[in-house]
C-alpha cells in the first residue's frame, strides 16, 4: 500500500514533527514497508515523508535540534480504511475510543506510532495527516498554561494519570491535539516523547510567542525574517512557529 498525501483537505496546523533515530536506513525502511511512506527528501542525517501535508522528519543525532525520543503520535487514516490497517497489524494492540479505534505500533528507536480511524472518508486515502503528539513535561498545569496561549484548548483531563489533552491552535482549518504528560506510561505501554522537535502553524507568531513565554526568562525567542519564531520550551521541546496567513495556507505543500 502507498500512502498519498491527502489533497482534499487545508494544510495542516502541524507543519513537521522530527523523531531522532539512530540508525536512519533502517527506521526510513521500516516507515516505508510499514506505512507504506515514500520520502520527499533525504540527506545523510534525514529523511523526511510528507503525511497530508505534515513533515514527519526522521533524524540522526548529528546537531540540534535533535528529534524527539520515545515520542508517541497518531497517524490518521479514513475510518473506511481502518480495518484494512487493522488486518496488516493483527496482533498490534488496539484501543476502542467509541467513536473511532485506534492500533499502536513500536519501532526499533522506541517511537509508539498509533492508527486511528478518525479522518472522515474522501479526504485521501493511506496516512492523511498526524491528529496527535504526546510530550513529557515536568508539570502538566504549567505546561498547560504555556499551551493554551499559543491557542490550545483543554478537551481531555486525566483522572488517574497526570495528563491533559489540548486541541488547537484557535481557528486553524486542521488543528490538532497535544497531550502534555508528566512522567508515565500510558496506554499500550507509550511514553511521552523528549526533547521533541515540531513545528506550527499560527496567526502571528512573534505575539503568540510573547505571550506563552514572554514571562519566562528561560525561554529565548528568536525571529526570523520570514516572521517565523524558535524557541526552547522549559521541558526542552523544541518549537517553531510558523506564520500562518492565507497566502501561506494556499501553498501547496
Amino acid at each position: 500500500m502507498t500512502t498519498r498525501p491527502a489533497t482534499t483537505q487545508p494544510r495542516p496546523a502541524l507543519a513537521s514533527l522530527a523523531l531522532e533515530v539512530t540508525d536512519l536506513t533502517r527506521a526510513a525502511t521500516w516507515y516505508a514497508d510499514t506505512f507504506g511512506l515514500v520520502p520527499s527528501r533525504r540527506t545523510a542525517t534525514e529523511c523526511a515523508f510528507d503525511v497530508g501535508g505534515t513533515e514527519f522528519v526522521l533524524r540522526r543525532p548529528d546537531s540540534v535540534p535533535r528529534g524527539g525520543l520515545h515520542t508517541h503520535f497518531a497517524f490518521e487514516v479514513p475510518a473506511r480504511e481502518y480495518p484494512a490497517w487493522r488486518a496488516r497489524s493483527p496482533d498490534a494492540p488496539e484501543i476502542d475510543f467509541g467513536s473511532f479505534r485506534s492500533l499502536y505500533r513500536e519501532d526499533d528507536d522506541g517511537h509508539a506510532p498509533e492508527i486511528g480511524g478518525t479522518a472522515p472518508d474522501g479526504t485521501g486515502t493511506g496516512l492523511v495527516g498526524i491528529f496527535e503528539v504526546v510530550l513529557e513535561v515536568a508539570n502538566v498545569d504549567l505546561a498547560s498554561d504555556c499551551w493554551s496561549a499559543l491557542g490550545f484548548s483543554a478537551v481531555d483531563r486525566g483522572d488517574e494519570r497526570r495528563r491533559i489533552r489540548m486541541r488547537g491552535p484557535a481557528g486553524a482549518d486542521r488543528q490538532f491535539d497535544v497531550e502534555l504528560w508528566e512522567p508515565q506510561l500510558g496506554l499500550a505501554g507509550a511514553r511521552g516523547g523528549v526533547h521533541v522537535d515540531l513545528a506550527l502553524r499560527v496567526h502571528e507568531p512573534a505575539a503568540v510567542a510573547e505571550h506563552a513565554y514572554g514571562d519566562l526568562p528561560s525561554v529565548t525567542v528568536r525571529e526570523a525574517p520570514d516572521g517565523s519564531v524558535e524557541l526552547y520550551d522549559p521541558d526542552g521541546h523544541h518549537l517553531v512557529l510558523l506564520p500562518a496567513d492565507e497566502s501561506t495556507e494556499s501553498e501547496e505543500p
